[in-house]
């Protein structure tokens, strides 16, 4: 259980946003990001709650998916397909779905928070760059937890489609089910072809 909750903001700039990803990791879907803007005084029943998206439950996640888009000020969830991955990297790809979901808000934040140590400048905004700030502040943990549970959304789908790789289980990430899934069948039209144990598939030899 964790008895201190998250910190509200990062500066005093004014109207303050986090930003996060979800997905880096996978073999198999696009990259997620969203940017959450929240009220200047959340409930008390949100901030008590808000944590790294890594740390709740799938339940957890879903419930306060629901508070947080009814809540926020203004949010943004975009998304960065595996072809793309493939072609600019998994990290501009990241970077990218985050300036997706900052555009994708109704006005324009003063001040930016991002998960992590990279990030591209977005529209000349002032931004902080902060390793584990999804366990830090609450706007960044919004953001996670939107960014993963449209992702696992998203994955579902995408299960549906191809159901062999088990992606409504693993999302996409290199599990031993997984590994023996792709081994077996080879890649799907939504895996990503750059990425070691795909790409082995394909090249095997070097």
């Amino acid at each position: 259980m964790r008895y201190i909750l998250l910190k509200e903001s990062l500066s005093i700039q004014g109207i303050e946003a986090g930003c996060d990803e979800a997905g880096r990791g996978c073999l198999a879907g696009p990259v997620f990001a969203a940017a959450v803007i929240l009220p200047s005084r959340p409930s008390a029943l949100l901030a008590e709650m808000l944590d790294d998206s890594k740390r709740l439950t799938v339940h957890m996640r879903n419930k306060l998916r629901l508070m947080i888009e009814n809540e926020a000020q203004a949010f943004g969830v975009a998304r960065v397909d595996a072809t793309l991955v493939d072609k600019i990297n998994v990290l501009n790809a990241s970077i990218r779905a985050m300036h997706l979901a900052l555009e994708k808000l109704p006005f324009v934040p003063q001040f930016i928070v991002v998960d992590g140590n990279r990030f591209k400048p977005y529209k000349d905004i002032p931004h902080a760059c902060v390793v584990k700030a999804d366990a830090i502040f609450m706007h960044v943990a919004a953001a996670s937890i939107l960014a993963k549970t449209w992702r696992d959304a998203y994955m579902q789908q995408l299960h549906d489609e191809y159901p062999h790789y088990g992606w409504d289980k693993n999302k996409g990430y290199p599990t031993p089910a997984h590994l023996k899934a792709l081994n077996d069948l080879g890649p799907s039209p939504y895996h990503r072809l750059t990425f070691g144990p795909v790409h082995q598939l394909r090249f095997p030899f070097p």
